[in-house]
């Protein structure tokens, strides 16, 4: 009987061992945590002195150990201030401020330095490049007296006002292209985790809500009981620092310039694997 057994092991474990040094690792999904930035018209010197909440939801299809096509779906929100804008008058005195959440849906190549295979002691860490395009949905918002509203419908540089026919209400959905750097170790077959800066450049110039000059007061009519209507007071809040300085036409933000933002992530990831057993010999 021992004899038996001993030559079964022996014929089946050629089979064995062959479908072992078979594992394919067809892809990824993945989670990401981290923080958030965006650069633009209010910070106007590239700061990371307000980082926000930002996560991302991924798939990455391998082709190989070196490529590989990303779906991601990231959260993050953005926002800034002229408070912080000390090193320039101008830019503190206008006193603006924004925040947006910003939904986005990205395709990516993600391109490995070293060959990549998890579960192999020698092949389990490689940094990468990644690039590609995306949508994503913003809705840039400010507080005025504790109360929450929405910039892009009141038109705080004459948008959709008929003294300002060539000024339409810009779009909530804008294209992102991002690109960016990252590291990822796997645990084991798996197991992987990872660090990623992903900066993206965008199509908008309205993440903040500012991008042209200042218009005459007459396009934000009073209130019914007589009071200066929100959309005139977020449009210019020089007033709450000292003498008011949105004259029509001066510079209220730089159009030539769009706005950005970037993400650093760490994120874990569970490896899909497929087991294909070679033909016998």
């Amino acid at each position: 009987m021992i004899r038996i057994l001993i030559i079964v092991v022996v014929m089946i474990s050629p089979v064995f061992l062959r479908a072992q040094n078979s594992i394919v690792q067809e892809g990824e999904f993945g989670i990401g945590l981290g923080a958030a930035h965006y650069f633009g018209d209010l910070n106007t010197r590239a700061k990371l002195n307000r980082l926000k909440p930002a996560a991302s939801l991924f798939f990455r299809k391998n082709f190989g150990n070196y490529v590989a096509l990303r779906v991601a779906g990231t959260f993050a929100q953005l926002g800034y201030s002229d408070i912080y804008n000390t090193h320039n008058e101008f830019m503190y005195s206008r006193n603006l401020s924004f925040n947006t959440n910003v939904w986005e849906l990205t395709l990516q190549g993600d391109f490995n330095f070293y060959r990549f295979l998890p579960g192999d002691p020698g092949l389990n860490f490689t940094p990468y490049v990644t690039f590609g395009a995306g949508i994503f949905n913003y809705d840039p918002y400010a507080y005025l007296a504790d109360e929450k509203y929405f910039l892009r419908p009141l038109g705080t540089e004459g948008q959709g006002s008929p003294l300002y026919p060539d000024r339409k209400q810009y779009n909530s959905m804008a294209i992102s292209i991002p690109f960016g750097v990252g590291v990822k170790y796997s645990f084991n077959e798996r197991l992987n985790i990872g660090f990623e800066v992903l900066h993206r450049f965008t199509n908008t110039d309205y993440l903040d809500d500012v991008s042209m000059t200042y218009v005459e007061p007459e396009v934000f009519p009073n209130l019914p009981d007589g009071s200066q209507s929100p959309a005139r007071l977020l449009s210019d809040r020089s007033y709450e620092l000292g003498d008011p300085i949105g004259i029509k036409d001066r510079q209220r933000g730089n159009s030539r310039q769009k706005d950005q933002f970037v993400t650093a992530m760490f994120y874990i990831s569970f490896n899909l694997q497929s087991y294909k057993c070679p033909p016998t010999q």
